[in-house]
This record gives C-alpha cells, sequence and structure tokens, in this order.
C-alpha cells in the first residue's frame, strides 16, 4: 500500500498554489461538505488533488486564514463556512464597527476562559507559536495574519467545536468591517506595540489555568484595540 501511494506520488504533476487553493475552495463548495463537516486526511486530499504535501497545506492555511475551514490539533480540518454566502456579505454591510467589536468582546473572552479551562499541552503550544510569530512579523499584512491565527487557536484551545465554529464566523465579518478601515503609518508593529504584551497576558493566564484571569486579559486586550483602531 505504501509503494503504490508512493508511486502515485510520483506521477502528480506540478500544480500551482493557486490552482490548489481554487481546487480545495470547489471541494468545499460542491454541496459535499456542510459547515461543522471534517475534510478528508491531508494524504487523501493530496491524491485526490494531485498536489504535494507543501502545496496542499499552503492552501489550506490560505483557507483558515480567510475563515473557510478550521482546524483542529489531533482531530482534523472542518469547513467553517461556505465561501460566497449571501448571509455574509449581508452581515458586513450592516454591521458597524461598534457592534463588531461588541460582538467579539461577548465571545472572545468566554473563550479564553474555556481555553484556561480545557488546553491541552499541544494547544498552549499552538498559542505560543501564534504570539512568537505575531511579534516577529515584518510586515502589517503578517501581523493581522499571525495575529488572526493567535485568536484562533485560543478558540480552538477551548475544544468546543461549536465555540470554535462561532468564533471562524465572527472572524470572517471582522475581516470585512474593520481591516478595511484601518490605516497605518507605518511598514510593521513597533517592538513594543500594546498587543505584544496583551498577548503575553493573555497565554500566562491560560497556562496557568486561571480562567477569570484569561477571561479578563482577553477582555482588555480587545477594549484596547477597539480604542485604537476606533476610537471606542
Amino acid at each position: 500500500m505504501i509503494n503504490q501511494y508512493k508511486r502515485n506520488m510520483n506521477q502528480i504533476e506540478p500544480i500551482s498554489r493557486g490552482d490548489a487553493l481554487e481546487q480545495l475552495r470547489s471541494l468545499i463548495t460542491s454541496g459535499d461538505y456542510s459547515p461543522g463537516d471534517r475534510l478528508p486526511p491531508e494524504r487523501d486530499l493530496m491524491v485526490r488533488l494531485g498536489v504535494t504535501r507543501t502545496v496542499l497545506r499552503k492552501a489550506l492555511d490560505t483557507l483558515e486564514r480567510d475563515g473557510a475551514i478550521w482546524r483542529h490539533v489531533g482531530k482534523g480540518t472542518f469547513v467553517a463556512s461556505l465561501a460566497g454566502g449571501s448571509s455574509l456579505a449581508d452581515l458586513t454591510r450592516q454591521v458597524s464597527p461598534v457592534q463588531l467589536t461588541r460582538a467579539r468582546l461577548a465571545l472572545e473572552p468566554a473563550l479564553a476562559r474555556e481555553a484556561a479551562l480545557n488546553a491541552t499541552a499541544e494547544a498552549v503550544a499552538a498559542i505560543k507559536l501564534a504570539r512568537d510569530r505575531a511579534y516577529h512579523a515584518q510586515t502589517w499584512e503578517d501581523y493581522e495574519a499571525q495575529d488572526d491565527a493567535f485568536h484562533r487557536s485560543v478558540a480552538e484551545a477551548s475544544g468546543n467545536i461549536l465555540l470554535v465554529a462561532l468564533f471562524d464566523h465572527l472572524n470572517e465579518v471582522k475581516r470585512a468591517v474593520a481591516w478595511n478601515t484601518v490605516i497605518r503609518d507605518s511598514d510593521r508593529p513597533s517592538r513594543n506595540h500594546p498587543s505584544f504584551a496583551d498577548h503575553e497576558e493573555i497565554v500566562a493566564a491560560i497556562e496557568a489555568r486561571d480562567q477569570e484571569a484569561a477571561h479578563a486579559a482577553m477582555r482588555k486586550h480587545l477594549s484596547a484595540v477597539a480604542a485604537r483602531l476606533f476610537g471606542e
């Protein structure tokens, strides 16, 4: 079986990341998968789409940043929402930055509290990795992607699939509502950017299993972000 798999992989024609991404999007929106469904394992997707592991993972990373999928360590990759849905477009036209902030304040501190209760060692390591990548980001675009990954890893650490799905939907709206209005006056975050200290506080509370401190740290962080971006 292993030798047959290797032969199949040797026969694969090189496919670009963009082509793989479109194939994955088509797979998700074909009607075979609904929000919450688990996608096939990476090995099956590689053979089905005819791509290498590196190309597949880059395409999956893009879909995760876009909020179309979410990944749970040890459990697999799940469909978060169907791309292009009219409901999301309607929401982004109606939701204001203030409403977005209040929605995040309602959900994400609770996720941090659940993470402090339920996070595995692997989940804490994933949060720390996202924290470090955000700190070392060389552009604002990269920082925002890694910041998304940080908050997503906190949500995943909650161990609650339904809460993670709610986070993903909220995060899709956040991208459309918030970041399109932000004007940056530098190429990248400074080393003393306030969010870095906030992230450290959130990680420390989750690792210490301090539920109330995790809730408070996330709430403080989101409130500070809203104040900087929207004057709220």
